[in-house]
């Protein structure tokens, strides 16, 4: 997207609305910020494997836990051992999640519009249902989860997927992923699609290495504005990241 020069961040490029025939959402850090939940989850699982939290942290956000474990902790990556740990999450931490501001507006007028949507985490599915269940966010038809996939972000793998269970998968298919991490940012682009990178959970400089196609602060810069006769839904993207301007 252009120099990484910039030092002070401003979010004020004009309204672009842009037309999409479906929508793939990370879910943590896009939809949901759990941060400090695994934080504490990872903490207790650090001591457990006898790795600090520390180390897991650098490079877990946007990954699948088993391929975290699998170089920390072999004898640990095992789906089982997964789906137990990541299923604690949501009930150890309840009260330690809230939503990205915007998300559940977003994906509610989605759902009115019945415009196709899933969403395609690193997360395991008991600790995605886990989550929407305990916000009481939807549950999408589709879901793509760390078990669907034999390799995860960055690989593009979760995306294509996405784009064939909506029934989507073809190259004249204009799809929007929803990401907040680098690695699922580069998952977005290699599967084909645009990317909206949300500077929730990582810097500025890190979302704009990952070079998606806007950055903005967080959902409640993108509203759905209407829903062609034809087909796809058109939503406005405002408050995007000047790439290259200094405030």
């Amino acid at each position: 997207m252009g120099s990484t020069e910039q030092t002070t961040p401003e979010y004020s490029a004009p309204p672009q609305q842009v037309t999409f025939d479906g929508f793939l959402f990370d879910m943590d850090g896009t939809i949901i910020d759990s941060t400090a939940a695994v934080e504490k989850h990872w903490e207790a699982i650090g001591n457990e494997i006898g790795v600090s939290h520390e180390v897991i942290l650098q490079t877990s956000h946007g990954r699948r836990s088993i391929d975290i474990l699998k170089i920390l902790c072999p004898e640990k990556a095992t789906w089982e051992y997964v789906q137990h740990m990541e299923g604690l999450l949501p009930k150890n931490y309840a009260n330690s999640a809230i939503e990205i501001p915007g998300a559940r507006s977003l994906l509610s007028t989605l759902i009115s519009r019945s415009a196709p949507w899933a969403i395609v985490t690193s997360g395991s599915i008991p600790l995605v249902t886990g989550w929407l269940s305990v916000l009481e966010l939807p549950a999408p038809e589709h879901l793509i989860t760390a078990e669907s996939v034999t390799n995860g972000k960055p690989d593009p793998a979760c995306y294509r997927l996405g784009r064939e269970r909506l029934g989507l998968a073809g190259d004249d298919k204009q799809l929007l992923v929803l990401e907040d991490a680098p690695a699922g940012i580069r998952a977005g682009k290699a599967a084909g699609c645009k990317v909206i990178g949300l500077v929730t959970s990582h810097a500025v400089e890190e979302v704009l290495a990952a070079e998606p196609d806007w950055i903005v602060r967080d959902l409640q810069s993108v509203r759905v504005v209407r829903t062609p006769e034809g087909r796809g839904v058109t939503v406005e993207i405002s408050n995007a990241l000047v790439v290259g301007k200094t405030a």
